[in-house]
């Protein structure tokens, strides 16, 4: 393999944040280029401060590099000022640890996380030097690989991708590699040719639980909607099934986070506890499709954070989950995490839970938090009022947000961060106006512990996502949101101490179009990327008229594929993956938010067979034997034994019988009140 770096230096110079492309990580495997391992190279379509803290690529990084069979390096989409100068000067696409051409591996697997970063996964793929479509590959090129949650509808990127992988990839992923190992070109043909037969090597992954090959699979239509997905070889899934790795603790990783050389977006050691959520939001695409829940278990959460903060010499930590405060015995982990930091004489360590849930934080949490980090505290009601709320299963009521919100005002924190979503299914002009009554209350509440207090809304359109009870919900019309954030522009413009943020709502139109469309929508994302649009999640570089435009010259309607209601029988273009969600239980959750009904937590309550735990021994998975706050201890069966187990049941809820959130760069917005 060669390196581009004489080429590269000289430019670096010339542009902005030249760390970017160097590497040099602490933690950054050296593994020197063989002809005879599998050489990945694991990209982020997005800048290198964006994509360095992605866990997911970290983690698949650590594991390849661990294997005697194969190696990998890293890569991140570049900034337009050395794309620029790399089209000049005619240099590909590159890895950052031996700066070789991204041509050069035998795969790219990317990292999708938002759908907005399409168009960069094309630029990154002819910049590497290969051809976008997939059926015009041969045996010199890599693999096109893709997985994340963006995956679980792949078909807008058929015509660009070879592999799809869904779900975990700890396992997956050697279980790749072994089959590409098998498929090499004989070391003499290297690397002119990288595999013997492609073909067959497609076929062989597509055999490969939770592996998808686009081109093997063939998409009909009937008028607007898709009529079917079938496998054009025989033998070939009808249904592809994520991977689930059913125990974190075989994957203490990375057991080495990257620590870059230049600042980064969540720049501090990263220790994820648990995946999954069963608290059911039925906005929320995560909480879905990673169920079922899995605990880190807390004695090696506190060892990987304590080698961490030894090793990266950071003073800050984050507990990842989709809940962090669900984490079992959250508040005994944080304490002894800052105390362990105190009794090694460095100080407190600082110790940030995200995406934390207003009914699941108290005092104690609020006083351990506030012994070292400071800055806010962010809550995501999500919905501005108790009807609202039930609708999309956030069952929060006013009182557990004033409570939580006076818990971290009376520690000594001086802003908090309240995020909605507007857009949602049913919602009314007084349900929108409800964010700002809850902001007002809000910055009350904290006026009476410091009279600088203040809070800060944010507000962002609802998409509904692929594998959510809302995915056959009609999403709101750019100007039918826009018109919603003017409501609360008005009503908040004279709250002291009120800030109101917004995104774009032609943003959301984009995001709709590219997350919830089928294969047609492939020339579109190719037009849009010839015609200028790279890092469409930058505000600077989004431009609504190059998608609508795209739109209309392939003879698509935007109604068609993001306005209108979906209906039962309709076959959705992802319905040939599997999420580990049954559709009917899907459809029928729709059906109760639609009659304003919630669900509670299914750890303690009766199991509403979703289907994500079957395949695991159990019908009901009951996380812990400790009622939360405001619940009643009895017992279930537990379905695997039959024995008796500790169930909480919730207080029943008046009314008729959805924060690991990237929040979206583009084009926000700020209001601050007088």
């Amino acid at each position: 393999m060669t390196s581009v770096w004489p080429q590269l230096e000289p430019l670096l110079p010339r542009v902005q944040k030249p760390a970017r492309y160097i590497g040099c990580e602490d933690g950054a495997k050296a593994t020197f280029p063989d002809p005879e391992l599998v050489s990945w190279c694991f990209t982020y379509p997005d800048t290198y401060e964006v994509g360095l803290p992605n866990q997911g690529l970290q983690i698949l990084y650590e594991i390849v590099n661990e294997r005697p069979d194969a190696r990998a390096d890293r890569s991140y989409a570049p900034w337009v000022d050395l794309e620029e100068l790399m089209r000049q000067e005619k240099l590909p696409l590159f890895s950052v640890e031996h700066h070789t051409p991204a041509g050069e591996f035998d795969a790219i697997a990317f990292n999708l996380s938002a759908e907005l970063t399409y168009t960069n996964l094309l630029n990154c793929i002819d910049l590497a030097g290969v051809p976008i479509h997939s059926r015009d590959r041969t045996e010199r090129d890599p693999l096109i690989m893709v997985g994340g949650h963006c995956t679980y509808n792949p078909e807008p990127l058929a015509d660009f991708v070879d592999v799809v992988v869904l779900g975990d990839g700890e396992e997956v992923v050697g279980e790749i590699t072994e089959v590409m190992v098998r498929h090499l070109a004989s070391t003499a043909e290297r690397p002119a040719a990288k595999f013997a037969d492609r073909r067959a090597l497609l076929l062989d992954l597509a055999r490969i639980e939770s592996v998808y090959v686009p081109s093997l699979y063939e998409m009909t239509y009937d008028g607007p909607t898709v009529a079917a997905v079938k496998p054009l070889v025989e033998g070939l899934p009808t249904l592809i099934e994520k991977r689930t790795v059913a125990d974190l603790a075989d994957w203490p990783y990375p057991k080495e986070q990257l620590v870059p050389l230049t600042e980064v977006v969540h720049d501090r050691l990263n220790v994820e506890v648990f995946r999954g959520c069963t608290r059911g939001c039925r906005f929320c695409q995560a909480g879905m499709i990673t169920r079922p829940v899995r605990e880190r278990p807390a004695d090696q959460v506190r060892t990987m954070v304590g080698e961490g903060l030894r090793r990266t010499g950071y003073d800050e930590v984050t507990l990842t989950s989709l809940s962090t405060a669900d984490f079992s015995n959250v508040e005994e982990v944080v304490t002894d995490l800052m105390n362990d930091g105190d009794a090694a004489g460095c100080g407190p360590v600082s110790v940030s839970l995200p995406s934390l849930r207003v009914d699941a934080f108290g005092v104690g949490i609020a006083a351990q938090l506030q012994r070292a980090k400071r800055g806010g505290l962010t809550f995501a009601p999500e919905a501005g009022t108790w009807r609202m709320r039930q609708i999309i299963n956030k069952l929060i009521r006013e009182e557990d947000l004033y409570q939580a919100v006076d818990a971290a005002f009376s520690q000594g924190w001086k802003r908090v961060k309240l995020y909605f979503l507007i857009g949602l299914p049913s919602e009314t002009d007084e349900d929108t106006a409800g964010i700002a009554e809850l902001a007002k209350n809000c910055v009350a509440i904290g006026k009476k512990h410091n009279n600088r207090a203040s809070v800060t809304v944010s507000v962002g359109g609802f998409v509904p996502k692929p594998f959510t009870p809302f995915q056959w919900f009609g999403q709101n019309t750019a100007e039918e949101l826009q018109r919603k954030i003017n409501l609360l522009r008005d009503a908040t413009r004279r709250m002291r101490g009120v800030q109101l943020k917004w995104h774009d709502p032609r943003a959301t139109l984009a995001e709709g179009i590219a997350s919830r469309g089928d294969r047609r929508l492939g020339p579109v994302i190719e037009q849009v990327w010839r015609n200028g649009g790279v890092f469409q999640e930058w505000s600077e570089h989004f431009d609504i008229e190059r998608w609508t435009t795209a739109m209309a010259d392939n003879g698509l309607r935007v109604e068609d594929f993001v306005y209108r209601h979906r209906t039962e029988g309709e076959v959705l273009p992802w319905d040939h993956l599997w999420a580990g969600l049954h559709k009917d239980f899907l459809w029928q959750d729709w059906q109760d938010a639609l009659a304003e009904v919630g669900l509670e937590d299914c750890r303690w309550t009766p199991c509403y067979d979703c289907g994500a735990c079957t395949g695991y021994g159990i019908e009901h998975v009951v996380a812990s034997a400790t009622p939360p706050a405001g619940g009643s201890q009895g017992t279930g069966q537990d379905l695997t034994t039959g024995g008796a187990v500790p169930v909480t049941v919730l207080p029943s809820r008046p009314g008729p019988a959805p924060e690991d959130r990237n929040e979206n760069r583009i084009g926000e917005h700020a209001e601050v009140s007088a």
